[in-house]
C-alpha cells in the first residue's frame, strides 16, 4: 500500500504569524516538525503543503519536498486534501506544522493501523495528565465509544460531571490518517459544518458529515506552538531531550 505523510503548513496565524518559520533552537519549526516525521516515515514520501512562498523557498534550501497550496484553504486537512490530488497514494497521514516534538513512534503507530485497516479515518489521542491541560481551551478533548470510535471532541473539559472537578479524559494529538475518499468528502462539503466551526476542530467536520472516526491511543500529548509564550517552552525541552 502506498502511504505519504502530507504536513500542511500556513504562514499566517492569527496568535503566532510565521509560525512555521519560527526558530526553536537554531531550527525552523517546520524543518523539526519534518525532522521528528522522517525519524518514522521514508524522507521521499514525506511532504510539506504550504500557501507561502517563503516557506516553499525554506523547504527546497533544506531538501524538503514541498508543494504550493492555494491560500483560502479552511483548514489543515483541506490543504492536504488539495495536496493529495497532486500526490497519488492509497492513504494518507498528516502531522501538523506547529508539532516539533511529535514522536516518531506515535507516527508508526498510526500508520500500523493504516495498513491494518485503510478504509478508517484515524485520529491520535493520549490520557490526560496535567489538570492545566483539561481545562485549557487551546486543547481538544476526546469523547469516544469503548471501541474506540469518537463520539465528540471539545475545547471545554469533557467529559464533566456536576461538580467542578477533572474527571479522566483524554486529549487530542494531531496525527490524522486519511482514506482518499474520506478527504475528497472532506474538501467538498466547501465550508466548516456547525460544530467544527463552533469548537474550532477540523475532524469534527467527519463526523458531522456521517463518518466514523477511529481514535489510537498514543504516548504523552506532544507540546504545541500556539503563541509566543509557547517557543522558550519548547526550546527548553529541546535541550532537556538533546534533540539538537
Amino acid at each position: 500500500m502506498r502511504l505519504k505523510l502530507i504536513i500542511p503548513a500556513r504562514y499566517q496565524s492569527r496568535r503566532l504569524p510565521g509560525k512555521p518559520l519560527v526558530m526553536l533552537h537554531g531550527k525552523s519549526m517546520i524543518r523539526r516538525c519534518w525532522e521528528r516525521c522522517a525519524n518514522a516515515f521514508p524522507a521521499q514520501d514525506i511532504w510539506v503543503a504550504t500557501d507561502d512562498a517563503r516557506i516553499l523557498a525554506h523547504c527546497q534550501s533544506a531538501g524538503i519536498q514541498v508543494l504550493m497550496t492555494p491560500e483560502h484553504c479552511l483548514t489543515g486537512t483541506d490543504r492536504v486534501a488539495l495536496a493529495a490530488r497532486e500526490i497519488p497514494a492509497d492513504y494518507y497521514l498528516s502531522v501538523q506544522g506547529d508539532e516539533p516534538l511529535i514522536d516518531p513512534s506515535d507516527i508508526l503507530a498510526v500508520r500500523d493501523a493504516a495498513l491494518s485497516r485503510p478504509d478508517w479515518i484515524l485520529n491520535g489521542m493520549c490520557h490526560i495528565e496535567d489538570e492545566r491541560d483539561y481545562w485549557s481551551l487551546k486543547i481538544p478533548k476526546v469523547v469516544c465509544r469503548q471501541d474506540g470510535r469518537l463520539l465528540y471532541m471539545s475545547r471545554r473539559p469533557i467529559p464533566g460531571g456536576k461538580t467542578s472537578t477533572m474527571t479522566a479524559s483524554s486529549r487530542q494529538v494531531c496525527i490524522y490518517g486519511l482514506p482518499p475518499v474520506a478527504l475528497e468528502a472532506f474538501i467538498e462539503a466547501g465550508v466548516k459544518t456547525p460544530l467544527e466551526s463552533i469548537e474550532d476542530i477540523e475532524i469534527l467536520r467527519f463526523l458531522e458529515l456521517g463518518h466514523e472516526v477511529r481514535m489510537i491511543e498514543l504516548s504523552a500529548g506532544p507540546f504545541s506552538v500556539d503563541i509566543p509564550e509557547d517557543v522558550p517552552e519548547v526550546e527548553r525541552i529541546i535541550l532537556a531531550r538533546g534533540l539538537g
